[in-house]
């Protein structure tokens, strides 16, 4: 089932205007969010990231676009799709009215809610072998638009095409300071001893769900220090560890980069508490 801005209708029924504007323009932002049971993980974390997305967008946000009432069209959505009872994936995408070329006639938005089911309702460290190589092809530009989740995601399709044509998993994204900014889906942290670090948003890696749970798991773990700071390519393979957060995967480890292998120490034990914090969440 789809939910356009409030009506449910079968996908197969779904339409999408020519004139969208997220269509033609990458004019929108989304979220994706893990559900289980119905429950929204890091919900508020979630809604007050795409409101201030649509504030830098220069969106006019509608009155009643309240936490409530987003979360009561999530859920129902997922009960209309059968997965009320199931761990799920489920993304809104908010775009601007039609009308207009760069310059829109309506800064008004609307909005559709899509789910789809996931296999698994908690966050569980993977043991299989995951290898990425560098995307150099393109750039992110270090500044605040490449924080967001936008529409306009073709330098991510291009590099998940560029990983699948040369057998990699993943890929690590560079920004045009040549920083290693964050993979293809998800943020990026290293570990070298017992220092973890991650780029900071002014490189522009994305403004992360995991990422802001992490940064505030990370300093309660006495036994490591941290910071936030950006990461030369050389780096990564003096590397002990590296892996990769988002909302769905939660923690995934990276096995190997080029001839470097790594552990995955780290990665398990922040897995457990970030596991604490979405069930209390």
């Amino acid at each position: 089932m789809i939910n356009d801005n409030g009506t449910l209708v079968q996908s197969n029924e779904a339409t999408l205007s020519p004139m969208n504007r997220g269509l033609l323009y990458g004019d929108g932002v989304f979220e994706t969010i893990k559900a289980v049971n119905s429950k929204l993980l890091f919900w508020e974390d979630h809604y007050f990231r795409l409101m201030a997305s649509m504030r830098i967008l220069r969106m006019e946000i509608p009155m009643e676009f309240t936490p409530e009432l987003l979360e009561e069209q999530l859920i129902d959505t997922l009960k209309a799709s059968d997965l009320s009872d199931k761990p799920a994936r489920i993304r809104i995408t908010v775009y601007r009215n039609e009308g207009g070329a760069y310059l829109p006639e309506d800064r008004g938005v609307g909005y559709f809610i899509q789910a789809k089911e996931i296999s698994n309702p908690f966050y569980v460290l993977s043991d299989t072998p995951y290898e990425v190589e560098l995307y150099k092809d393109h750039y992110v530009n270090a500044d605040i638009l490449s924080t967001l989740k936008t529409t306009n995601k073709v330098l991510h399709v291009t590099g998940s095409i560029f990983a699948e044509d040369n057998g990699y998993d993943n890929c690590l994204l560079i920004n045009n300071k040549k920083n290693v900014v964050e993979a293809l889906q998800g943020n990026i942290f290293l570990v070298k001893g017992t220092h973890i670090k991650t780029p900071p948003l002014d490189d522009g890696c994305l403004r992360g769900i995991i990422r802001k749970q992490l940064l505030a798991i990370l300093p309660l773990m006495n036994e490591y220090t941290f910071e936030e700071a950006s990461i030369s390519p050389f780096e990564l393979q003096k590397a002990d560890e590296l892996f990769i957060t988002n909302v769905i995967k939660g923690i995934r480890p990276i096995t190997k980069y080029r001839k470097k292998t790594y552990t995955t120490t780290v990665a398990s034990a922040l897995l457990q508490k970030l596991n604490v914090k979405a069930r209390l969440g």
